[in-house]
């Protein structure tokens, strides 16, 4: 069964990073040594792995790397520090009551 993974990164401008790859170690020498220069994180370097999950099924980490790339910083920390309780509310719209 071939794994996938699901992973944030922290880069230097303090901003996330979420990607998906089948071999985690690989690609985060990839991310760090600036393998390839189009990518986001090619100027943003030192970046440091800040979570990953891993799937068997490679549709649902597909899935899953777009839902959170679509997410807060907010929401990222939340996933970041295990605060699992608090992503519900955070998902929730916030709407502006005109006065």
């Amino acid at each position: 069964m071939k794994l996938s993974y699901v992973y944030i990164l922290l880069c230097k401008d303090n901003s996330y990073y979420t990607g998906i790859t089948s071999n985690l170690e690989k690609r985060f020498e990839q991310h760090q040594n600036g393998f390839y220069k189009s990518c986001y994180t090619y100027l943003r370097r030192p970046i440091s792995l800040v979570f990953y999950a891993t799937f068997s099924d490679i549709n649902i980490a597909i899935d899953t790397e777009k839902q959170i790339k679509k997410w807060s910083r907010v929401k990222k920390e939340a996933l970041i520090n295990d605060e699992y309780e608090a992503l519900p509310n955070l998902a929730k719209k916030k709407f502006r009551v005109n006065k």
